[in-house]
């Protein structure tokens, strides 16, 4: 899968949990995740979930710590699905 596919498929995940204050259009690969698009942990919890059903990998603690921002998230994923 590429990273084009991985983001595709990604960007709709979370566009499900942006606040209502953040346009999806600002969404983008090097956006923030907590800062730029305001999606609180309780959020980011729920976008992993998503991610793990969607993608059938499996994030654990560490991974989560690293989620920052978009393309962070894309690389974790892309990494998972590779093995």
């Amino acid at each position: 899968m590429t990273t084009a596919e991985i983001y595709q498929k990604l960007e709709p995940i979370i566009k499900t949990y942006l606040p209502e204050d953040v346009n999806a259009s600002e969404i983008k690969r090097d956006s923030d995740l907590t800062k730029q698009l305001n999606i609180n942990s309780a959020h980011l919890v729920d976008i992993v979930l998503d991610i793990e059903d969607a993608f059938d990998v499996e994030f654990k603690n560490e991974d989560m710590e690293k989620l920052r921002t978009v393309d962070d998230t894309i690389a974790i994923i892309k990494k998972k699905i590779t093995k």
